[in-house]
Order: structure tokens, then sequence, then C-alpha cells
């Protein structure tokens, strides 16, 4: 733990209820997990934050979750304390904002809910439950911060005593975000590895996070060149591997690389002691002893599963990704985005994935022009909205950022990584409304059985399917990515939609693919389409 700095001395600023100044640049983040609560206070610097003081309380919130699906009431009690003294210190140091947030344990618990409005009762801390998306993307923000991750795919895991996120990314930007129940906590008590372990023990333990691995975490085209590993299970692996080399002094853990084979070696050993000859392990503090065999195999597993042969050890993880969060609201601000930050914003992250960026701003501009002209001709039965504009255009900048990923299904990965990439500015169903039109800019029509878009309500699946139709034909006027349709105009009749083109110069290709992709065109709105050029 670093040095506390002595909190702030009094002087003319504004107090808090201890009496000490209240600093705008002073924060303070809270993680109540599984295993253990923890409050890092820190000062907003350009560079990131520069840690005051942290502190930590293994509560084991979750010891009885798995039996009860509750959280029981010495654990609640553990963790109230524990807070109430975090609160104190956070005063001390004159914080201007103090972020609390829960994990697996409190948001799996059918008391979850009342727990939390307890502790803003007793303790006066609102606690906000984050979803396991937003867990896995605090981890990759604080991966990213520590690492250069911008030139390779590489996947991240946060294993928590309840939860194991797993993230996939490639060039920075984050694709898939898995959540499993493979806690180290929850899997040493469903499979009963706390003491020495046979073999029997250990493949049934193997099997088990096998099979969920299988079921939640979807192997990535690109195998990914390193896990990087966030949360106590990867430091405790970093510190028992230090310690076996004979490295006491000057030691990190950040950072430490291990492979798989000696991971491996230091499973076999640990399985063959009791629970208090592990507790005496050098490196492995004695109140991980009995869940630090689950939280290995998970480690194992993920490897084998996303073909990684080696880990790489970070000492942040959420709590540092909540507070690099805090610290760009204080420095940068919260006020609502422009239209024209927002599309700076749509354009870097297109950038970012490697996009063509004058093809993507061409079909952007063409899709809000057919868009338009629709608008005119058949509103109130088109049924779209006046935001639906930048939708269109946000979709089609973006349709093809998944060429990141891997060429085949590039469509499906643009869907996850704009799903994934809390683009500002954007309301989150709104983002989900752009990343289902990018997902269905080719490939087959809208349908039921495919769960983002069931997920949907049934106006904003009509809104989908027909702002794909539009994208399908915009970005088929630009098959040659030369721009040579220039504009476009559209008459309706009962029966077709004439499309007019301008070009500047032979656009005869562009047209042949738009008479391709008019299928799904012609089914939502219920009309043949004829192109001609406008002379």
């Amino acid at each position: 733990m670093s040095q506390p700095e002595t909190p702030p001395a009094a002087s003319d600023t504004p107090t808090n209820s201890v009496g000490a100044p209240v600093s705008n640049d002073r924060l303070a983040a809270v993680d109540i997990g599984s295993n253990s609560v923890r409050i890092v206070v820190a000062r907003a610097v350009d560079t990131g934050y520069q840690v005051l003081d942290e502190e930590r309380e293994n509560t084991r919130l979750a010891a009885s979750l798995a039996t009860t699906g509750e959280l029981c009431p010495d654990t609640m009690a553990a963790t109230i304390a524990a807070l109430r003294n975090f609160v104190t210190m956070a005063q001390g140091y004159g914080v201007a904002s103090i972020r609390a947030i829960a994990t697996s344990a409190v948001r799996d618990a059918t008391n979850g809910r009342a727990f939390c409005d307890r502790i803003q009762q007793e303790v006066g801390l609102k606690v906000e439950v984050i979803s396991p998306r937003e867990e896995g993307r605090l981890s990759f923000l604080s991966v990213a911060r520590a690492f250069d991750v911008s030139d390779k795919p590489v996947a991240v895991a946060d294993i928590g005593g309840g939860s194991t996120e797993i993230v996939l990314a490639a060039a920075g930007v984050v694709e898939e975000v898995y959540a499993t129940r493979l806690g180290a906590v929850r899997v040493a008590e469903a499979c009963g590895i706390t003491g020495v372990c046979s073999g029997d023990l250990l493949n049934r333990a193997k099997r088990h996070i096998d099979e969920v691995l299988r079921r939640h975490a979807r192997k990535p085209p690109l195998t990914p060149a390193m896990l990087y590993g966030a949360g106590g299970t990867f430091t405790a692996l970093a510190w028992m591997m230090l310690a076996r080399e004979g490295v006491t002094e000057d030691a990190t853990a950040r950072g430490y690389r291990v492979n798989r084979a000696d991971l491996n070696h230091l499973v076999a050993d640990l399985a063959r002691m009791t629970l208090e000859e592990r507790s005496k392990v050098s490196g492995l503090n004695p109140r991980r002893a009995d869940i630090i065999m689950a939280g290995l195999l998970v480690i194992d597993r993920i490897l084998k599963h996303f073909r990684i042969n080696e880990v790489q050890v970070h000492t942040g993880g959420v709590r540092d990704g909540l507070l690099l969060t805090m610290v760009e609201e204080s420095l940068v601000g919260t006020h609502p985005l422009t239209a024209t930050e927002r599309r700076d914003a749509v354009e870097r992250f297109a950038e970012r994935c490697g996009a063509d960026l004058p093809h993507a701003r061409h079909v952007a501009r063409l899709s809000s022009r057919l868009l338009e002209e629709l608008s005119e001709h058949l509103e109130p039965s088109l049924s779209l909205r006046p935001s639906d504009k930048t939708l269109v255009e946000t979709a089609a900048l973006l349709a093809n950022v998944g060429y990141l990923v891997n060429f085949d299904g590039h469509h499906k990965h643009s869907y996850h990584l704009i799903i994934n990439s809390d683009l500002p500015g954007f309301e989150r169903d709104d983002l989900r409304v752009v990343a289902n039109v990018a997902r269905y800019h080719r490939g087959a029509r809208p349908k039921q059985k495919h769960k983002p878009f069931a997920a949907l309500g049934v106006e904003d699946q009509d809104r989908v399917a027909k702002m794909a139709a539009i994208l399908r034909v915009a970005l088929a006027l630009d098959r040659t990515h030369q721009q040579q349709v220039s504009d476009l105009s559209v008459e309706v009749t009962k029966s077709t939609v004439q499309i007019a083109v301008s070009s500047t110069g032979d656009a005869e290709v562009d047209l042949w693919a738009a008479r391709r992709k008019v299928d799904l065109f012609e089914r939502v709105f219920g009309r043949q389409v004829e192109f001609t050029v406008a002379t």
C-alpha cells in the first residue's frame, strides 16, 4: 500500500462534515466486490491520478450466495462497517467526489438492492450496481492505460470472487465482453477445491470451468497475443512466482509474465498441500489460501480456451478504471456534446478501427439524403424520427469497422465493436439501434432469431429494418469507393421508389451494385426500386 499523504490542512476553502477542506481535484473510488471491499483516494492530475491512500477489507460478501441466493447478515454487517470507515477516511482527505460500485455478489443476490438501500441509509453512500459489461469495460480501460494494446488482439480477464469478466479487443478497441460465473469464491465452493486436491477433483473442476467458457465465451477469429489479468488471483500468482525465484526485494507484481507451463507446475504443487500448508506459501496471503486453487484453474482454462500461452499481471482493475473515468469527468467536465463534437468522436472511433473515412463519409451523406427524400414522400407512414438522420449517418460511418477483427462476418463484428464502444453523446438505446443498423448493412435481413434484434422493442425493430435498408442502398451506390454518385433524388408511386442519381463520372458499377442490394429495401417499403441517371 502506498504511504498515506497527510490530509489537507485547514484553509478558507469549503469544509465537509468532519471539518476538512474540500478539494475539487480529490476523488475516491469504492469497489464492493464478492471477496473484498476496497477504497482508493486520489488526486486528479493531467496524466491520470496520484494515489493518496488506499485500504481494503476482506468481508467475503459472496460467502453464502451459492447456497442461499442471498447475502448473509454477518458479511453485510462487516461490509457496512468497512464502508463507514472508508467514508470517514475519504472525508479526512476532503474529497469532492466519492463513487461506490458493486459487482457480482450484490448484482446476483436477491437481497442486493435492499443491501444497497441499507448502505445509503446507514453510511450515506449511494452504490451503483454495475453490469458485467461495464465491469469489463472499466478493467480494459485500466489495462489500456498501463500497457500498449493498440497494435494487437488481446484478452483481458478480471477474476473476482463471484464472477470473471473476459474482454476481447483489437487495436485498443473492445469487441466482446463475456460475463461468466467463474469467480474464485464461487468456483472453490462449487468444485470443493479448498484443501488437498486429488487428480479426479482437479479434472472435475477443469471440466466445470471449460463448460462455462464454451457456453459463454466465443473464441475470436484471431488468437489474442496476450492475456492481461486483473484481480487478486493474478497478483497472488505473481507474488508466488517471484517468491519461487527468490526475489524478495524491490519486486513488483505489475507487468509480471507467467507462461502456462509454469502456471501448471505451481497448480500441481499447491494441489498436494493441505489448506494449512497452503496458507504458509511464500507470496500468498493466507486469507486467499482457500480460493487460490480455483482462481489459478480459471486462469489456466482461459489460456487454454483462447489458445494463449502467456499471462501478464495487471495490478489495476475496476477501481482504476472507475477513477480514470472520474478524473476525465473532473478535468473535462460533463457538458452535453454538440452535434459536431459527437460526429468527431464517431469519426475518431471509425479511424481507430481502420475505416476508409472518405468512403464512410460519402455513404453517410447518401444515407442522409435518401432518408430525407423518403421522409418527404412517405411521411407519416415512414415512421422514422427526426433524430434517425443522425443515427443512420453514424451507422454508415461505422458499418465496416468490423474489418478490424476479420473480413468474414465483419458486419457482426461491427455490431459488437459499436455496442461496446461507449461513444460519447449517445444514449444507450440509440447506440443499440446504430449497432443493429450497422450489423444489417449486409448479409441476412433482420430476424427474430437474432437475439440483439429481438431484444429491441417493436418500434425500434421497424426503425432498424428501414435504416438498414437505406444503408444497404447507400453503401452500394459507392461500391467502387470513388464517390462517383454525387447526389440523389426520389420519386414515390404506389408501387415504386424511383431513385435518380447524379454522378461526376462513370457510376455504372455503383448502380449495378445498388440494383443487387434492394431486396431488404423493397421488403420494408413495399415498393419496387428503379434507378435512373439524372440528366
